[in-house]
Order: structure tokens, then C-alpha cells, then sequence
């Protein structure tokens, strides 16, 4: 039996972790990081804190691969046919990256661990890649178990002390694609994740002024940066303060919530 656990690690903070995640991490032979280069080294060294305070013993060995690149163009961004071709090539070998690496590495009654961002279950697609790689195999016992974790939408309510669903209202958890189509018109509280685009700042006029804004960027961590309040008067400052820790990082991790009528909570 081999056994690959994919281990929600939270927001960036090592104590997001739940029990049932320390537990698990505890229980893993090997652990799994994918390399995002230079420019995301910290990315890494939070895992690598995260190992540290949770697995002091050291008794795993550590499996780094480098991530599969992706065209992340505008153009693609943009245009829905292109965009799922892309993806659906980046996920092909992904997947294929991640059964060479499991087969070589993890033997019979041994157990991986995949430490992601945030909850296994929110936009993130290792379950998926790994119930392909599973497919794949000989009927020689594979299981995959997903621990849950702290996601970027739950770091970002708690830091802006915020209730995500009003009484008896929905919630709708999309992309800055989605969002850069506009605002829907029957949900009136809309988290947006993997915005790279700022979409945002380009509704139209109508909308705007209409919404408050909740921003979080490197939530649960020591350069976590918030801003909040209505869209109008606050967008600039985010897309300036987003390019800046841009610019200083090298990278941006930032999620927030789009609220008509925000004084009711």
C-alpha cells in the first residue's frame, strides 16, 4: 500500500496548520515541495519553517521538483479556448512530473506528503493530478487522502474580521476571470481568488460604486498587507500597493471580497 497525503498548510502562517494536518505531516516518509524558482525562495522557506516546527525529528526525505511552467500571457487570460488548452497541456505534464516522482521515490508502504497552499478542496488542483497519476498505475493499492486546511478566503474574512454570508444571502467564490466580466447581478458577495489582473479596478462605473472592497495580500504572514473600503476611492491604492509589493517580492499572493451594501453585515 503506498499512500500520498495532500496537506493543507494554510495562508503562509506555520500555525494555520490543523491538528489532523501535524498529525498527518507527522505520519509522512516523504515529503513533496514544488520549486517556483528564485523569485518565490520564500515560498519555500515557509514550507521549510513549517517542516521544522511540525516535523523537528527529520525523518522524511525531501523531494524538491521544479514547478511545470505555463503561458500566463494576456492573451491567453483573455480567451476562453486558449486559456482551458493551455491549462489542460500544463496539467498533462504536471501530472506526468508527479508519477515519475512518486514512482521513483516512494516505495511500498510508504507514505508522501504534498504540502499546498491554503485547503486541497479551494482552487488548488493537486487531488485531481494525483487521481490521474493513481489511474495510471498497476491495481497495486494506491491511496490518496486530503487533509483540510486554513484558505486564503478564511485568512482574509478573520483579518478583516468579516462575516462572509449575510442572513439568508449566498456567497460566491470565483476568479478575476470571471470577475472582469462584470459583477454579477443576483449575488451581492462575491470572494475573488487568482486575480492577476486586478479586474476590479476596470468595472464599470455603475458597479463600483456600488461595492466595498476587503484586500488581503501574503495573509498570515509578516508582510501581510490589508486594505478596505469603497471601491471607488480605494482601488488605486490596491493596484498601487499590489504593483509595489510586486515589485519588492516578485511575486503577489491576493484574494478579497467584492460587498454590495456594506454597512449590512
Amino acid at each position: 500500500m503506498r499512500t500520498v497525503l495532500v496537506i493543507g498548510i494554510g495562508a503562509g502562517d506555520p500555525e494555520h496548520l490543523t491538528l489532523q494536518a501535524v498529525s498527518a505531516l507527522g505520519r509522512a516518509d516523504v515529503v513533496v515541495i514544488i520549486d517556483k524558482g528564485d523569485a518565490k525562495d520564500d515560498l519555500t522557506a515557509l514550507r521549510t519553517a513549517i517542516l521544522e516546527q511540525h516535523r523537528p525529528d527529520g525523518r522524511y526525505r525531501l523531494v524538491v521538483a521544479p514547478e511545470v511552467d505555463r503561458d500566463r500571457g494576456t492573451e491567453v487570460e483573455r480567451d476562453d479556448g486558449r486559456y482551458r488548452d493551455v491549462v489542460v497541456d500544463w496539467q498533462d505534464r504536471r501530472a506526468e512530473l508527479y508519477r515519475e516522482m512518486l514512482t521513483a521515490e516512494l516505495a511500498d508502504g510508504e507514505t508522501a506528503a504534498f504540502l499546498v497552499w491554503g485547503d486541497p478542496a479551494l482552487y488548488d488542483g493537486t487531488l485531481r493530478l494525483l487521481d490521474r497519476v493513481v489511474a495510471d498505475q498497476p491495481d497495486d493499492g494506491w491511496t490518496i487522502v486530503s487533509v483540510p486546511g486554513i484558505s486564503s478566503v478564511s485568512a482574509l474574512a478573520a483579518a478583516h474580521r468579516l462575516i462572509l454570508n449575510r442572513v439568508g444571502r449566498p456567497v460566491l467564490i470565483t476568479t478575476g476571470r470571471r470577475i472582469a466580466e462584470g459583477m454579477p447581478a443576483d449575488v451581492d458577495d462575491v470572494v475573488v481568488m487568482l486575480d492577476g489582473r486586478t479586474a476590479f479596478a476596470a468595472l464599470p462605473a455603475e458597479q463600483r460604486a456600488e461595492l466595498h472592497v476587503y484586500w488581503g495580500a501574503y495573509l498570515g504572514t509578516p508582510d501581510e498587507l490589508l486594505v478596505a473600503g469603497p471601491l471607488d476611492e480605494v482601488a488605486d491604492e490596491i493596484v498601487a500597493v499590489r504593483t509595489q509589493a510586486r515589485e519588492r517580492k516578485g511575486w503577489i499572493m491576493d484574494t478579497y471580497l467584492l460587498r454590495r451594501g456594506a454597512g449590512d453585515r
